[in-house]
């Protein structure tokens, strides 16, 4: 019987222990359990955690983007608001001796070649003496054998040093040589570029056409613009009337931003714009245009320190297609002719542009936007080429008419025939009996046609403003719709500042030589070297 009780009480203590085992055993499980979805809910909330962040930085992203876009729209807006400011702030005169070139020369760099060659060092060559022993057995002659090879060996390169260092002085001289060539060529190429500047600088004193066409396109080229603009322009000089003609081209609309504004709408993740109302788009184009006529007006006054431009003609194209046809196209939307006179009486950092260009009775396209052309003050074409940018080397042999041997007769006629092929019904009136008129026309054309009065002035000197005073008054007394001055020389600012806003039509010499080539198929020149 305790054989059996025992034998129990250890199966009893068995199991219990194998409960207890699987107890801690269970245990551990569900800990292992509750660690792993512990462990995967937190990696559900990173990722959830990871997304939102992601989403996060992408909106962010996409936020910087609209405002880059806006802020760059904005920037371009400023630039355009600013065209005739920003220039008010710069010096557009050129200085001459700005463009000139100085000369200074590095100091000589000879580089290794400055080193000499160390010479040889006898103590690397002679052998050790002897010591007491030595001297005993012998020593002293093999020292003296061993001394005599050292100073052969010595000698040697010695000689070596003499030729390795005569190579470097050479070729040390030759490199000093190239040095001073080299200064020489600089200094030589400066002097001829300087030279060619006092050059150019005494041809623009002296107002020599092409000299004062070059001047001021350097001016013009000094003009920075935005990027977007056309930056061309052709430029012109007539002396007698000491006048600027500029054909520049101008942006089209499209320099007006069209997006009034980026926007990011994140339920359809994309970026969308809000359209700039018309209206405001041809008002700032507008505002472009009259503040680039104004700008560029302003630099060629400000720039002619030696007063060589009396007048400026502005005539602003724009190099575009029409949507109508197709074709290339090249309207006039705005023309311009001022006096310097006028013009230094305006404050530009405070004027309104579109409203100073009225004041200075320019005329300006009314719709820009349709490509609707003003006709110009005066055409590019029409200005001698001899003022442009062409040297008549031929001008002895030229056998073209001289205009100013005409007699006075036979430049009325000359006159009276040009504007009948022009159009006009002419009549020519009997000498000392027209009251100040050479020719009589009638523009058949409706609403705009109407009785025309012509003088011709066949001058060598600039036209006084007298003339063109007495032509309105004639024009008055005529009751004609329009005066027309003819004449062989030019006029001065007087005589433009008058005549603008009236029904007056000057014609200097330039002008005249293109429009008989033009409509009447006659070549002529004006020349008054042969007059003296």
């Amino acid at each position: 019987m305790g054989i059996i009780r025992e034998m129990q009480r250890a199966h009893a203590r068995q199991v219990r222990a194998q409960r207890q085992a699987q107890a801690v055993a269970y245990r551990h499980h569900q800990q292992l359990v509750r660690a792993a979805e512990s462990a995967r809910k937190a990696a559900q909330r990173a990722a959830a955690e990871d997304a939102r962040e992601r989403k996060r930085l992408y909106v962010e992203a996409r936020l910087a983007e609209v405002a880059a876009s806006n802020s760059e729209l904005l920037g371009h807006l400023e630039a355009l608001d600013t065209l005739l400011a920003t220039t008010l702030t710069v010096d557009d005169h050129i200085d001459f001796d700005s463009l000139k070139k100085s000369v200074n020369h590095p100091p000589f760099n000879p580089g290794s070649l400055g080193t000499p060659v160390p010479p040889p060092d006898w103590r690397q060559f002679a052998p050790p003496e002897p010591g007491g022993l030595g001297k005993l057995f012998g020593g002293q002659a093999k020292y003296q054998q061993q001394v005599s090879l050292a100073q052969h060996a010595f000698g040697q390169a010695q000689a070596q040093h003499a030729a390795a260092e005569a190579d470097r002085q050479r070729r040390l001289a030759a490199a000093y040589q190239r040095y001073q060539q080299h200064c020489q060529k600089t200094e030589t190429e400066a002097a001829a570029h300087n030279a060619e500047v006092e050059r150019f600088a005494a041809a623009v004193a002296a107002g020599e056409p092409a000299a004062v066409v070059e001047y001021f396109g350097m001016v013009l080229s000094n003009s920075v613009y935005p990027d977007d603009f056309p930056q061309q322009y052709r430029l012109a000089y007539v002396p007698e009337s000491r006048q600027l003609i500029i054909e520049y081209h101008l942006p089209t609309m499209d320099v007006v931003p069209a997006v009034r504004e980026y926007r990011y709408v994140k339920a359809r993740d994309e970026i969308a714009t809000t359209a700039r109302p018309g209206k405001e788009i041809r008002e700032r184009y507008a505002n472009v245009v009259a503040q680039a006529t104004l700008r560029t007006v302003h630099e060629v006054f400000e720039a002619d320190r030696a007063g060589l431009v009396d007048t400026v003609v502005f005539n602003g194209i724009v190099d575009t297609t029409d949507p109508r046809t197709g074709a290339a196209v090249r309207p006039c939307l705005v023309t311009l002719r001022t006096t310097r006179e006028v013009f230094a009486e305006l404050n530009l950092s405070r004027v309104e542009p579109t409203a100073c260009l009225q004041h200075l009775n320019a005329s300006v396209s009314k719709r820009p936007e349709a490509l609707a052309p003003v006709r110009p003050v005066l055409e590019f074409d029409m200005v001698d080429k001899r003022f442009v940018d062409e040297v008549d080397v031929l001008a002895d042999l030229d056998h073209r008419p001289n205009l100013l041997k005409l007699s006075p007769t036979e430049f009325e006629s000359l006159i009276q025939n040009l504007f009948a092929k022009m159009g006009l019904d002419t009549k020519q009136t009997r000498p000392s009996r027209d009251g100040g008129v050479d020719c009589v026309a009638y523009d058949p054309r409706p609403i705009f046609g109407g009785k025309v009065v012509i003088q011709a002035k066949r001058y060598r000197n600039t036209v006084d403003v007298s003339a063109v005073r007495d032509l309105f008054g004639t024009l008055q007394n005529e009751g004609a719709s329009k005066g027309i001055l003819v004449t062989t020389s030019g006029y001065g600012p007087a005589s433009y500042e008058f005549a603008s806003g009236k029904p007056l039509e000057l014609i200097d010499g330039s002008n005249l030589l293109y429009l008989l080539a033009e409509h009447a198929d006659v070549k002529a020149r004006i020349d008054a070297s042969e007059l003296d």
